[in-house]
């Protein structure tokens, strides 16, 4: 876990970034009530701290020493004052600091808390910054690396789609308007053909003064736009709001694609995802194998030790089933029955694969002094005219015969 070093001499104020703090798992704070105290914890970690909130003024430290201190060893710095002065905020953002926060009460710190776990967020996130102006790439790559973005470079609209197409994680890119080659309306209007809004943030930036530019931007695709120049604040606003609001589809996304008891794929996520490996089956001429996968007597578990227990017990053979099917794709149907799809593995490859995960999965599972084994019955299939419901329901054919032989085997097209 993370740690981050809090630096405050006010105990009113410590008593409530302590509280604020805990509300995050996502890192451990280690505190210092003064400049003294902020030293030894730092040379006792030895470069395990992640990131600073300080104080600016602290007893034996009354001009801001901890934060040249705190820069100096390389450590994403956040500033906490009691007062909002315009001088020493540009001071301290020119010094490079995340972030200038006024102590005006508790959705100050909450602010600061939130800022931290946006930058642990921040390190697994692709920005890529497109200009031609070296200075104006270099001082937007600057400000993005402060708050830990993985950061990625383009001189014009050219450069920056071969990068995309390099880098298909990148999440968030920033354009300059006026570029050689391939301008930023240009570069908007080309990657929206491929790239949804919801996949790729774009924000345009300008020092034009035509008041149309922005309205430009935006109807060619572009999610936000920011004219240049423009202060830190409102930088890191736009981006973060758009990073965020990326985040949140995702999550949507996620939630939508799950199962809500087991976590597990769902059935509507298997035939979308199903369907477009049976097409790259197709076109690469490999085999592709589905299985339909029942838990045998569930139902008898769930009638004898409850609900809630045979949730439990379901929940735990899902994760079985998920760890060992591994790169293939395998979703709960409904009930106790599992769809699984296999590209790659002909009839007998996959009817050998289901056999062993049905080894893993029978493995006895503690109810309290007693044990329950759940034994699988399968059916696989490589057979199917056209579509995923053609491979599926052949699949279930072969289960049918596997319950109708007694249940508990894994029967293939040819058995």
């Amino acid at each position: 876990m993370k740690k981050v070093l809090i630096v405050e001499d006010s105990p009113m104020v410590m008593k409530i970034l302590k509280h604020v703090m805990s509300q995050h798992v996502y890192f451990e704070a280690v505190y210092a009530e003064n400049f003294a105290q902020a030293q030894a914890q730092v040379a006792a970690l030895q470069g395990e701290l992640f990131a600073a909130v300080v104080d600016l003024n602290l007893p034996d430290a009354p001009d801001g020493e901890i934060v040249d201190f705190c820069l100096g060893q390389k450590l994403p710095t956040i500033v906490l004052t009691g007062s909002f002065d315009p001088a020493k905020r540009e001071k301290l953002l020119a010094k490079g600091v995340v972030d200038y926060v006024t102590k005006e009460g508790r959705y100050s710190y909450i602010y600061a808390n939130n800022l931290i776990y946006r930058l642990i967020k921040n390190e697994k996130l692709k920005v890529l910054v497109v200009d031609d102006s070296t200075t104006g790439r270099k001082f937007i790559c600057q400000l993005l690396n402060l708050h830990r973005y993985q950061v990625l470079e383009a001189v014009d609209g050219i450069e920056a789609i071969k990068m995309v197409i390099d880098h298909p994680d990148i999440r968030l890119l920033i354009t300059d308007y006026n570029m050689p080659r391939m301008d930023g309306f240009e570069l908007v209007k080309t990657l929206r053909v491929k790239y949804e809004k919801t996949d790729l943030s774009i924000i345009g930036l300008s020092s034009e003064s035509d008041g149309s530019l922005s309205a430009k931007f935006i109807k060619n695709g572009a999610n936000d736009f920011l004219r240049k120049p423009f202060n830190h604040e409102e930088f890191f606003c736009r981006v973060t709001h758009n990073v965020e609001m990326l985040e949140m589809i995702e999550t949507i996304r996620y939630s939508s694609h799950r199962d809500v008891l087991t976590g597990a794929f769902n059935r509507h996520y298997f035939f979308e995802q199903g369907s477009l490996q049976l097409e790259l089956a197709n076109t690469k001429n490999a085999p592709i194998a589905a299985a339909v996968v029942d838990l045998e007597g569930f139902r008898e578990v769930n009638a004898h030790y409850g609900q809630e227990i045979g949730d439990q017990i379901l929940l735990l053979i899902t994760q079985r089933l998920m760890q060992n099917f591994g790169r293939f794709l395998i979703a709960r149907a409904g009930g106790h029955e599992f769809y699984a799809l296999m590209l790659g593995l002909d009839n007998a490859k996959a009817v050998a694969f289901i056999e062993r995960i049905k080894d893993i999965v029978r493995a006895p599972i503690k109810i309290g002094s007693a044990e329950v084994s759940i034994s699988i019955s399968a059916g696989v299939s490589n057979i199917f005219n056209k579509t995923l419901d053609d491979l599926m329901i052949n699949a279930n054919q072969c289960l049918l015969r596997s319950k109708d032989a007694g249940g508990g085997l894994i029967l293939g097209d040819e058995e």
